[in-house]
């Protein structure tokens, strides 16, 4: 049987690569931060959610040496058998404080928290009413669950009410968001959707992965930006983006939610539980963000930076409230020619194009990070201008 699939894959994998958008991984030769090595060069990188700069700090690389030391490398079980510490309990009190909520529980990923979250709390007779440029983790927990599905068109107030209205039909109704959507950079009207949701007797539900350290004034994200807490019912996150940069993701909110989740949730049942150096850092981090918002302060300054000069240059960049600048070229091709030329200026970029975004909307995504200084923007804004010039993007 593999010798007749083996043809077909064979033949898709071509279909790929004739249409330019296989995906070649860029192997890193030393850590995560602001400046990389790849093939021996030293680069910069503009294309990590490292949004605080945090992946290589030296108190989260000592927090996780020191409780690797106190409590092992793994708990080689899963939560509810044998794999729970105090320190686990300790993080997710962390997250709650962090957000302002009653209860949290941590995944392996925030993949896993969104694959887990709506299968144990609604069946066919709910209704999830989600926006179109979610994240994949959220189109996939909800195909795993059998409420209703509706969709709105990406942060269409309108779009969002009509579906809402037509829930009404289903006994309990949720609204799923991110927070940032990923690709574009623009912020989730939350205070709308919040109205909307108690206008119609609805759930609301975030994913925080990329406003979470990002959004709000001292970062905090959507709730602290549009004064949203107490109105939002589920959140969930990432520890792998702003927050350290490692492994980890939470759900967090309404206490009974997060205790039926416990019960239920499949990918927390049955996953190892997050590794204790894992958790030594993600603790100390909390404690960063608590003692000083200059890290965030100092990001929210280099993006304005950074796209101000953009604009001012010529280029078509999304409008964005958060760390990622949508530098759009359109061109699936382009993208990952304009992307190899920015490689060898000494800047490490990535073209996105179909499926991840949508035909004809093919883009660079500039990941803006605390860890970047001013040299290292002004840099990366001469090659985009260098190379937009020469691959006749820019005049």
């Amino acid at each position: 049987m593999y010798g007749k699939m083996k043809e077909h894959l064979s033949q898709t994998l071509a279909e790929i690569k004739e249409a330019g958008l296989y995906k070649e991984e860029r192997l890193i030769e030393s850590a995560q931060q602001a400046a990389i090595t790849v093939k021996g060069k030293e680069v910069l990188n503009f294309c990590a959610n490292n949004y605080l700069g945090l992946s290589n700090h030296p108190r989260l690389i000592k927090a996780s040496q020191e409780m690797m030391e106190r409590r092992g490398f793994g708990m080689s079980s899963v939560r509810f058998i044998c794999g729970t510490q105090d320190i686990h309990k300790e993080l997710e009190a962390a997250i709650s404080d962090y957000f302002q909520t009653e209860d949290t529980i941590l995944y392996a990923a925030c993949f896993d928290a969104n694959g887990g979250v709506f299968e144990p709390l609604f069946s066919e007779e709910d209704a999830i009413i989600s926006d179109s440029l979610n994240h994949a983790s959220i189109i996939d927990g909800v195909r795993l669950c059998k409420a209703k599905r509706y969709r709105y068109a990406n942060a269409d107030m309108k779009d969002l009410e009509r579906c809402l209205q037509e829930a009404q039909a289903q006994r309990f109704r949720i609204v799923v968001t991110d927070g940032v959507f990923s690709m574009d950079g623009n912020v989730a009207p939350m205070d709308q959707i919040c109205d909307l949701a108690e206008k119609y007797d609805a759930l609301v539900m975030v994913d925080e992965s990329h406003s979470a350290g990002v959004v709000g004034a001292t970062g905090h994200g959507v709730s602290e930006l549009y004064k949203t807490y107490g109105r939002v019912d589920i959140y969930t996150g990432t520890l792998g983006k702003a927050f350290g940069g490692a492994l980890g993701g939470f759900t967090t909110g309404r206490k009974e939610i997060i205790d039926l989740l416990r019960q239920r949730s499949r990918p927390y049942l049955f996953s190892n539980s997050l590794a204790p150096g894992i958790i030594g850092a993600s603790l100390e981090v909390f404690k960063m963000l608590k003692e000083s918002n200059a890290l965030h302060d100092k990001l929210v300054e280099n993006v304005n930076y950074f796209r101000d000069q953009m604009t001012a240059a010529g280029f078509d960049i999304k409008p964005t409230q958060s760390a990622i600048c949508a530098v759009m070229l359109h061109d699936a091709k382009l993208s990952q020619i304009y992307a190899a030329r920015m490689q060898e200026e000494g800047i490490y970029v990535t073209g996105f194009y179909y499926p991840v975004v949508p035909k004809e909307q093919a883009r660079i995504r500039v990941q803006i990070s605390a860890g970047h200084e001013k040299a290292h923007l002004d840099k990366c804004i001469a090659a985009f201008i260098k190379v937009g010039k020469e691959l006749g993007t820019l005049k």
